[in-house]
């Protein structure tokens, strides 16, 4: 993968980008075509998203 994030700041800004891409891909999806991969695709996202937050919460700094 990247470049583990350092400090509290970075993650932040992390999960504030990956936040605003699901928005946006949210809100780029027309409800009357949506199908199961995309719901299955948002879903991903999310769980993806919650388990970034988990790690950061349990990331200790010196």
């Amino acid at each position: 993968m990247g470049n583990q994030i350092s400090n509290p700041e970075q993650q932040v800004s992390y999960l504030k980008d990956r936040l605003q891409m699901f928005l946006e891909v949210l809100d780029s999806i027309e409800p009357e075509s949506t199908d199961l991969e995309d719901i299955d695709r948002l879903i991903q996202m999310m769980d993806d998203l919650e388990l970034k937050m988990e790690q950061f919460k349990n990331t200790k700094f010196e």
